[in-house]
């Protein structure tokens, strides 16, 4: 099946990576952008097209209304305000608004975990190899957070307000880090990422997404000390 994609909307993407956000609220209102395609270590995410968007030449950077944002945050914030009858923000005065600023924050603090993870165990080539310490501390800070996310959880999603574009932050940060962390402890959090893959803009992106060939088990222990 052919998506049209929006004129004018293109998004720098790496499948399943944290620019799924981007595509998972702008499926949430409606929106299937143009994606331009990434791979995370490959040679094209250092060429100067990708750094006139973003200046680190990171995903994910958003094309839109005749603009170019990067940061995932900032483009959600963007897109909230922007299009504020879909009521993905909460605009300042509302009950909810430090919340939903916290969680916006919180969502790279716990990204930024997986990420060192994800470098650690995914990157990585020999000769060189993942201090054992370091995984054990990230991943023990990780299932920290998990745990702080879990109790931040107020009905079905974060907000008593309802779903929001800090679900689509934080909430992506659950497809990665079970392959890290196990998920038993968690039956509250296993029950609200469940809710937001029921959901049909999360359906909608991960259909334009395929399988994930990111992670290539299904987890990844702790390295031992040799």
């Amino acid at each position: 099946m052919t998506m049209k994609s929006d004129p004018g909307v293109r998004l720098h993407h790496v499948p399943w990576g944290r620019s799924f956000r981007v595509l998972w609220l702008l499926q949430e209102m409606g929106i299937t952008p143009e994606l331009e395609l990434y791979e995370i270590g490959t040679r094209k995410m250092q060429e100067p097209g990708l750094k006139s968007h973003s200046p680190a030449g990171r995903i994910p950077a958003l094309e839109i209304d005749g603009r170019t944002i990067f940061e995932s945050a900032a483009i959600l914030q963007y897109l909230c305000e922007t299009r504020p009858e879909f009521g993905f923000g909460r605009a300042p005065g509302h009950a909810d608004r430090v919340a939903f600023l916290e969680a916006m924050g919180f969502a790279e603090t716990m990204a930024s975990l997986i990420e060192q993870l994800n470098l650690n165990h995914l990157f990585l080539r020999p000769p060189a190899k993942p201090s054992p310490a370091v995984v054990k501390l990230n991943t023990l800070r990780l299932k920290g957070t998990l745990a702080g996310l879990e109790r931040m959880i107020a009905g079905d999603y974060l907000l008593p307000s309802g779903f929001s574009a800090a679900d689509a932050m934080l909430g992506f940060n659950l497809f990665a880090a079970p392959f890290y962390v196990r998920m038993d402890p968690f039956p509250d959090l296993q029950a609200y990422w469940a809710r937001l893959q029921a959901r049909p803009g999360f359906q909608a992106a991960a259909a334009i997404e395929g399988p994930q060939k990111f992670y290539t088990r299904d987890f990844y222990e702790v390295p031992v000390d040799e």
